[in-house]
């Protein structure tokens, strides 16, 4: 669950362990790569992952050195 690292709920005003609170979902995405999904909450924003096989997997090296892209 991404949410901030200040409170158990979505608002950081609500320090520690609050009770009695709603937890607003506003988002579920799906984490393909890793294979589950994860909700937002409040105001959080995420970043960029990996999918399962990363686009350096597709990159040779030539004989003198030169990358090359495989598709």
């Amino acid at each position: 669950m991404a949410k901030t690292h200040l409170s158990l709920s979505h608002d950081p005003n609500l320090k520690g362990a609050p009770s009695d609170f709603d937890l607003p979902v506003r988002d579920v995405k799906p984490s393909a790569g890793a294979g589950f999904l994860y909700a937002l909450c409040g105001k959080m924003q995420t970043m960029p992952s990996l999918s399962s096989h990363p686009i350096g997997e597709r990159i040779d090296i030539d004989a003198k050195g030169r990358m090359h892209y495989v598709s």
